[in-house]
């Protein structure tokens, strides 16, 4: 059994004395593990930093072994998170995220494709935490708990003034249609419709809900696992920045 493809680099454990095992996201075979001789020494355990892009060789006896790895590096991302705390911290938040989530071996080309994206978008500091915004939310979407943000649950698409989500079905509510239930609602933020120029005190406000619908829809179907750290550290180390002066 064997395989080519090209895949982003999630994690990376040492195996043994020189070996290491990985796990990587690819466009055809999803979340997938092997080991990787060698990869613990000196020349490969550089190259195995979590985000690089790499082109990858999995061979097997069977299909159901996990398998080795032969890997070159296409380009690293490492230098750029070490460089800033915040794009490290992002950049941990979006590996331990797809890790927490994602089944093994079950393709996903279109969240292979956002993550890429967004991975490729770490040193445009302006413009990552509202892309990574909607990268969380193209997460649940792919895991069977995406946001209705098009019409209001209520009134229909007449209504133009989306401004809660309903936390028990995800679906959007204007402020008329909420009526007095709008303190039972969860707020939306204009930037995740869109709408006006995103302040960091919105996007906050984005990951608030997201957050919402990670811990109480997606965690309890994943055996009630709690939401990876890496996450609540990214979110506070980017709430720090919008108080800075």
């Amino acid at each position: 059994m064997d395989w080519r493809d090209q895949g982003i680099l999630l994690a990376s454990r040492r195996h043994g004395e020189s070996a290491a095992i990985i796990e990587v996201l690819t466009p055809s075979r999803g979340r997938h593990a092997g080991v990787v001789r060698g990869g613990a020494s000196r020349k490969l355990a550089p190259i195995l930093q979590p985000g690089a892009q790499l082109d990858l060789e999995w061979r097997a006896r069977l299909e159901d072994h996990i398998g080795t790895f032969r890997v070159e590096p296409l380009r690293s991302r490492a230098g750029i998170a070490m460089g800033d705390r915040l794009a490290l911290a992002g950049l941990n938040a979006v590996t331990s995220l797809l890790l927490f989530a994602l089944p093994e071996r079950e393709a996903c080309l279109p969240l292979y494709q956002r993550t890429e994206t967004l991975l490729d978008l770490l040193d445009q500091p302006e413009i990552w935490p509202l892309a990574y915004l909607h990268w969380e939310l193209a997460l649940l979407e792919e895991m069977g708990f995406g946001l209705d943000l098009r019409a209001c649950a209520v009134m229909g698409a007449q209504a133009n003034d989306l401004s809660y989500v309903s936390p028990r079905s995800g679906r959007a509510v204007s402020r008329a249609g909420a009526g007095d239930w709008a303190d039972r609602l969860l707020p939306l933020p204009p930037c995740m419709l869109g709408q006006g120029p995103a302040p960091d005190a919105e996007i906050v406000q984005g990951f608030e809900l997201t957050g919402y619908f990670l811990r109480n829809h997606l965690a309890p179907e994943l055996g009630n696992k709690p939401l990876p750290d890496a996450r609540q550290r990214f979110v506070e180390r980017f709430e720090r920045r919008t108080r800075q002066p």
